[in-house]
């Protein structure tokens, strides 16, 4: 059978970390992903947590030679033929489960398919082959520029970095201990005043802590407005670490907002509205304060979701006091107050 042709582009995508209800960390990673035929090739998958092989921590020789194996110009890393599109975000080792294909040219275009989920060096397509994925023919010149444009910027590595504004210096020593945790560098600072444009411009967030004045976030803005840099702003909706660390996620996603999975959230009326666009895992985490400050975590919902909108039922309980919802898939995360 011969492939159909499919149109090829690349688009900046993350594996969100934070920093999860039972105390785990999962880490943080910046990515570059394939986009088939207008879409996410990962969204493809069903609900793999998975990165590809042009992720932004990678040495640049080694981002460079990925790069390269992909336009053929290299020989293939696996046996028959095959490489690695997606590894796991924690080791990229090849025990944990990849998923793989065959890539070859046909004539000036380049083809990928024999999709499969590997474990070893040998695939096996009769037990764990993608049935029903490609094969995918992309014309060769769009295929290369694609790539190509990858060696002649700076990669795809966002600004990892966040700039924590405000006074409660033990609060926010805490949360930027969180984040170095899960990959996200961070510094602490009363305001940007005299900070030197350059530095401003290794900021992708800048987090105001609670209780930050306005005119102190003002300052803050005026401040990277005049060194010329975008940064995306949160303000911190509670001193909790897990739900501040959420918030910065979210803050730092940068992937096009039609090509994520988790597009919406609302709470209110005793239910989370959750829309996704394509079958994924979604955990539902709310975090509520009582009178005496004291922080309850409450999970909710953990489960696959199917494209649409979906109504999530919230316990009583999550929702005395002041309370927050946290929606996370793999790839994103959104976060809501919990409307009154």
């Amino acid at each position: 059978m011969s492939a159909a042709y499919a149109t090829f582009g690349l688009a900046p995508a993350m594996r969100a970390g934070g920093v999860l209800a039972d105390g785990a960390y999962q880490v943080h990673r910046d990515f570059v992903d394939f986009i088939v035929d207008g879409r996410p090739l990962l969204f493809q998958l069903s609900d793999l947590d998975a990165v590809s092989p042009l992720a932004s921590d990678v040495p640049p020789a080694i981002f460079t030679a990925q790069v390269r194996s992909l336009l053929l110009e290299a020989g293939a890393p696996l046996s028959g033929g095959r490489y690695v599109i997606y590894g796991c975000p924690e080791c990229a080792d090849l025990a944990c489960g990849a998923v793989t294909a065959v890539i070859e040219r046909a004539g000036d275009d380049f083809v990928w398919r024999d999709f499969a989920w590997q474990t070893a060096e040998q695939a096996d397509l009769e037990l764990n082959g993608y049935r029903g994925i490609g094969p995918f023919r992309f014309h060769g010149g769009e295929y290369r520029t694609a790539l190509n444009s990858l060696l002649n910027s700076e990669g795809p590595g966002g600004r990892r970095r966040v700039l924590l504004i405000g006074a409660r210096v033990a609060l926010l020593a805490k949360l930027a201990a969180a984040l170095r945790t899960i990959g996200i560098g961070a510094d602490i600072t009363r305001d940007a005043d005299g900070v030197p444009a350059g530095e401003l411009r290794g900021y992708g967030a800048v987090t105001f802590g609670p209780g930050t004045g306005e005119a102190e976030r003002a300052a803050v803005r005026r401040a990277f407005e005049r060194a010329g840099v975008e940064v995306a702003y949160a303000d911190g909706l509670a001193p909790i670490v897990p739900l501040l660390v959420a918030q910065i996620e979210q803050a730092l996603d940068r992937g096009p907002a039609e090509q994520r999975r988790l597009t919406r959230l609302v709470a209110a009326g005793g239910e989370a509205g959750i829309e996704v666009t394509s079958a994924c895992r979604v955990r539902l985490t709310v975090y509520r304060r009582d009178r005496l400050a004291r922080t309850h975590v409450h999970e909710v919902f953990d489960g696959l979701l199917e494209p649409g909108l979906h109504r999530i039922p919230l316990d009583a309980k999550a929702m005395r006091g002041e309370a927050y919802v946290v929606a996370r898939t793999a790839g994103s995360v959104l976060v809501g107050a919990l409307a009154r």
